[in-house]
């Protein structure tokens, strides 16, 4: 049974990160039509090298390319959801770019360019295993539009064994 006590722990929490996360999507909030903006795209360059850890290629040129092929795939994908749901992308990019909710609520304390693999594998961890379903939902957020741009182009195929699509001519 949750008491008074954790009741305005968990509700102050909330309203904290609410707020930081306004704020940092005021800061962060891409100025152009680009569905991505800057902070999205550094919070993404960072992030999707962990969660495809062994899928990518071990050359840095291919590698580099691939991650910014599958940057490129998210803000598509991004591009063609429902408003609500670019808002709700949004604010979440905006709450992991913004430094002070990057440390506090994610656990990241240097930029994400600067972070190591370990510390961003740590932070996805932890908010796959929170206790917050609504951290839960980030990291899956984050998961499904890493996997679903990377699976999604045909160029990774080969290296899983899938010969496309059958042809229906």
């Amino acid at each position: 049974m949750v008491t008074r006590r954790q009741f305005l722990q968990v509700g102050a929490g909330g309203a904290a990160v609410l707020a930081l996360a306004r704020l940092g999507h005021a800061r962060t909030a891409p100025r152009t039509a680009a569905p991505l903006g800057a902070g999205a795209r550094e919070v993404l360059a960072a992030v999707v090298p962990v969660i495809l850890d062994g899928a990518l290629p071990a050359a840095p040129a291919a590698r580099a390319a691939r991650v910014a092929a599958t940057i490129e795939r998210i803000g598509q994908t991004v591009a063609g959801l429902p408003p609500h749901l670019r808002a709700e992308i949004g604010e979440l990019f905006a709450l992991l770019a913004f430094a002070p909710s990057r440390w506090l609520i994610a656990g990241v304390r240097a930029p994400w360019r600067e972070a190591s693999m370990e510390e961003i594998a740590a932070f996805l961890t932890r908010w796959r295993q929170s206790g917050w379903s609504l951290l839960r939902q980030g990291y899956l957020a984050l998961h499904e539009l890493v996997l679903a741009a990377h699976y999604g182009d045909a160029a990774s195929w080969r290296a899983i064994g899938y010969p496309g699509p059958p042809s229906l001519g």
